[in-house]
């Protein structure tokens, strides 16, 4: 196929151009990194993916394309039905979130949920919000020492406080998955994701009104945070500010994002950080140039040093300076490397189109629940 020697080029000579037009038909990598054509029902519109999870209930778990593709969530647990708004008590999110056995979390009510505290998810949770519109506000949810851990269709605006994020995922939480979620307005982030958490996957996220968007690594004192692996694709970041994500020693691939009108950068890479970035769209507003390095210490060296990036198939509109830095191939990760397929389209008008319209909390019909054999 033609488009496959695009993708070869642009893998050994970073940022080459990729095609432009706005039929392209959407692929999946694979091994090698050479692409290969997916069949899709129609050639004109890019088609999201993994959208048969919606077929039925428990079809999300191990959904995920990329780090974080191994989150089953509750799949092999009852369900457990939020009747009430109230932040805690019978009925409530936050009684069926400290649960220690898998639970599959769905809502019988819409409306908002005010936390006056961190919510604290423990392992094997699936909190689905789909069929219903349930708003988080006050504080957020806290990941803390979890694994397989689905989040879907939920949104996230107003926390308050000090260090108050949406989606706190620290120490030592791994195989999670935040899928189709609003994150807006919160005092400190949307998602940190730091303290050795790692096989991570966020995607199709709409992200807005904010300054601090998404933190990985927490600072140049935690080298174990070197594990960190983290995929980000086909989310928009509209108009927030900055860290979409801002990166500290971990290996992060983002693929068909849509980036627009950032206040300071839009991705930043410091201390080690390896950020792979792959047929995404960014488009300028006031602040030109798209990446950022920093300078940091790691606390086992003796020497500051900045991360690394590498651009493939990027598309950078309305006067996009890329601003990459040269990076030395044997630091640069492929993502290959840990994972065989993933969905990829070209950056297009299209697909700028259907990430405004398709990610973030969405007006979905309950699935029906197919309870599996264990």
């Amino acid at each position: 196929m033609g488009n496959a020697h695009a993708h070869r080029k642009n893998r050994n000579g970073r940022n080459g151009p990729y095609p432009s037009e706005t039929s392209a038909p959407p692929f999946k990598y694979g091994p090698s990194g050479d692409s290969v054509q997916r069949p899709s029902s129609t050639q004109m519109v890019p088609s999201l993916p993994y959208s048969h999870v919606d077929s039925s209930l428990r079809a999300l778990a191990a959904q995920a394309e990329g780090f974080g593709r191994f989150a089953v969530g509750g799949l092999h647990g009852p369900l457990y039905h939020v009747t009430t708004l109230a932040d805690d008590g019978p009925g409530s999110l936050r009684e069926g979130c400290r649960k220690k056995e898998p639970l599959w979390i769905v809502f019988e009510v819409s409306g908002i949920i005010h936390l006056h505290s961190y919510l604290s998810v423990s392992s094997y949770k699936t909190i689905d919000g789909r069929g219903q519109r349930i708003k988080l506000t006050g504080k957020g949810l806290r990941l803390k020492e979890c694994e397989h851990v689905i989040i879907c269709n939920l949104e996230f605006e107003g926390g308050r406080g000090p260090d108050v994020d949406g989606i706190q995922i620290k120490p030592k939480s791994k195989h999670i998955w935040i899928d189709r979620c609003s994150l807006r307005d919160y005092d400190d982030g949307l998602i940190d994701i730091t303290r050795e958490s790692t096989d991570i996957t966020i995607s199709r996220c709409h992200f807005s009104q904010h300054d601090k968007t998404i933190l990985i690594g927490a600072d140049p004192s935690h080298t174990s945070d070197r594990c960190i692996r983290v995929t980000i694709h086909h989310c928009f970041f509209d108009g927030t500010r900055q860290r979409h994500p801002r990166v500290r020693f971990g290996k992060v691939h983002l693929y068909n994002n849509y980036t627009r009108n950032w206040g300071i950068y839009a991705v930043c890479a410091s201390v080690e950080a390896q950020i792979y970035s792959q047929c995404n769209i960014y488009e300028a507003g006031q602040k030109k140039v798209a990446f950022k390095y920093l300078r940091e210490k790691a606390a086992d060296k003796e020497a500051e040093g900045n991360g690394y990036i590498r651009s493939e198939g990027d598309l950078f509109a309305s006067g996009t300076q890329a601003g990459l830095m040269t990076e030395s191939e044997h630091s640069m990760f492929h993502p290959s490397e840990h994972y065989s397929t993933w969905t990829v389209e070209a950056p297009t008008d299209a697909l700028r189109h259907v990430l405004q319209c398709c990610t973030g909390w969405q007006t979905l019909v309950r699935p029906n629940d197919h309870t599996p054999t264990a």
